[in-house]
């Protein structure tokens, strides 16, 4: 039974292999450069601040996370908008007014991480506020110099909410491309892994297109089911029907990159044994209909 903490753990390593990429790295510095703003790449059930530290850090936001009462209330925060946002991206405002928000990496039906930006305002700060603030602040005790959290609150960036709304849409659709790189990750990683289990990998990469039992693969590398089972998933934290069926999606994927192959073509080519399963298990892990996907490929294609 996979647990809360196994999957935590998972959208953690997972994390650090996509933070890595040049893919990401790349798309950081050009989303710093060209917003202004912070950008995160967080696991599920990361429990501190999004973006202390982060280049781009909000200065109003850097001194709010010093000081203990102020930092609960921006965890907390923090904590809301990733509930609200499993499924879609979500914006929530903090107790001064910014806005956060928080973009799912969803691969299939897994939620697997969270593209974070914000720590802007949506309007001009007014001296109203900011006393009004500094109330709240005073009745929490929190203690600092308000001449500088007022220079600092007055330096928030400021954005209309068509421009953040279109930042949030190109972190969407970069969040539907860490996704791919996620599922291709899943199955390519290369783990500190047994021969036994490479010796798998391969054969399975191999047999492919061709009906195939857990039985039939353990007994390839001269183990019992049982045991293969039990390794396969240490090693890989996926089932082996689990593995073989993003192995065969991978598969489809690239065969579905040449506009003339036909769909139910590329799915037997791959080894499913019909289409509704082939659809149900493409949908599961892709996270949209295959017609679908590959028309956005192809688009993609012809764009880039």
């Amino acid at each position: 039974m996979v647990t809360p903490a196994d999957n935590a753990k998972h959208s953690r390593e997972l994390v650090r292999q996509l933070r890595e990429s040049e893919i990401y790295r790349d798309y950081e510095k050009a989303f710093r450069d060209t917003t202004g703003l912070p950008i995160n790449l967080r696991p599920i059930e990361a429990f501190d601040l999004p973006h202390h530290h982060d280049p781009k850090e909000s200065p109003f936001c850097a001194l709010m996370a010093n000081t203990n009462q102020s930092c609960a209330a921006c965890l907390q925060l923090q904590k809301k908008v990733e509930v609200e946002a499993r499924l879609e991206p979500k914006t929530l405002k903090c107790f001064a007014g910014l806005c956060d928000s928080a973009v799912p990496v969803r691969v299939g039906e897994n939620l697997v991480a969270f593209l974070q930006t914000g720590q802007i305002l949506l309007h001009q700060p007014s001296k109203h506020e900011f006393r009004k603030l500094t109330r709240e602040l005073i009745n929490w005790g929190v203690a600092t110099d308000l001449k500088r959290l007022e220079e600092a609150y007055f330096q928030t960036r400021v954005l209309e909410k068509k421009q953040y709304e279109a930042v949030l849409r190109l972190l969407t659709i970069f969040a539907q491309h860490l996704a791919s790189l996620s599922n291709e990750l899943m199955v390519t990683a290369q783990q500190a892994e047994s021969p036994m289990i490479t010796r798998a990998k391969v054969f399975i990469t191999a047999h492919q297109h061709e009906e195939m039992s857990l039985r039939q693969v353990a007994g390839s590398v001269n183990t019992s089911a049982f045991y293969f089972c039990k390794m396969f998933k240490k090693a890989t934290g996926l089932t082996f029907t689990d593995y073989l069926a993003r192995v065969r999606i991978e598969k489809v994927k690239n065969l579905l990159l040449n506009p003339h192959k036909r769909i139910s073509e590329a799915a037997y080519e791959a080894g499913f044994q019909s289409l509704s399963q082939f659809n149900r298990v493409f949908r599961k892990i892709a996270g949209e209909a295959p017609t679908l996907w590959r028309e956005k490929s192809l688009r993609r294609s012809a764009t880039a």
